[in-house]
């Protein structure tokens, strides 16, 4: 199992320890990792684009003790992911709290992430306070909707009832154009990225994906970019 954290977040966070420790003891090997622009972690943040060169250096690393990878992202890890899976071979993703689309939804919680990396006042706050050092350049990139209908392996979708940074109903966008077998969890209670809540369900959305037969071609309709 590869765990990508989401904006904000490291290898070393609680909620990432939390999940990490369930697929463990479920009997998965985990190999968790500090995003780029975050912490110690060199480069910047590019909120999912680049971060997908990061995914696919965990993903080989891992293969050299499995033969088997899912990869299960949250958030801005989620949207990683996916960029990962549309262009190169994994065996499941499980997305946790991951837009369908760029667009913002009207809560007090998405104006403030939008101030906070798309103007350089907030750009100098996120690196001063959260630690994040993000690139000035958006990229516009695929959104995650068009990466999951490229997919031919197990998707998996959850998303908390309770997320106000992420409406529900991009879980269920997300879901609904996946290419390959898919499975949608709706939680009660739970807000946004890994919670308490979303542990036991990664679990079984991981036995799920695992349950398939392997099936690793990739879609090779997306240009996946220069790598850095």
């Amino acid at each position: 199992m590869v765990l990508v954290h989401g904006f904000g977040a490291t290898k070393d966070d609680d909620s990432v320890a939390g999940v990490a420790e369930a697929l463990a003891a479920d009997g998965h090997r985990v190999l968790a990792y500090t995003a780029r622009g975050h912490g110690d972690a060199g480069g910047v943040c590019t909120l999912g684009d680049l971060e997908r060169h990061d995914v696919a250096a965990a993903v080989d690393a891992a293969r050299a003790d499995a033969d088997r990878v899912v990869v299960v992202g949250t958030s801005m890890g989620a949207i990683a992911a996916l960029r990962h899976a549309a262009h190169h071979p994994v065996d499941g993703v499980v997305t946790v709290s991951s837009p369908a689309d760029w667009r913002v939804p009207r809560t007090a919680q998405s104006a403030a992430a939008a101030l906070l990396t798309q103007t350089p006042p907030g750009r100098w706050a996120a690196r001063r306070f959260l630690g994040v050092r993000l690139s000035a350049v958006w990229t516009a990139a695929t959104p995650p909707v068009e990466l999951a209908a490229t997919l031919r392996v197990p998707l998996g979708v959850i998303h908390g009832l309770a997320d106000r940074f992420i409406t529900h109903s991009e879980a269920s966008r997300l879901h609904a154009a996946a290419g390959g077998p898919r499975r949608l969890e709706l939680v009660a209670g739970m807000g946004h990225a890994f919670r308490p809540e979303s542990i036991p369900v990664i679990g079984r959305l991981v036995s799920w994906a695992l349950a398939h037969e392997p099936r690793r071609a990739r879609a090779g309709r997306l240009n996946p970019g220069p790598r850095p």
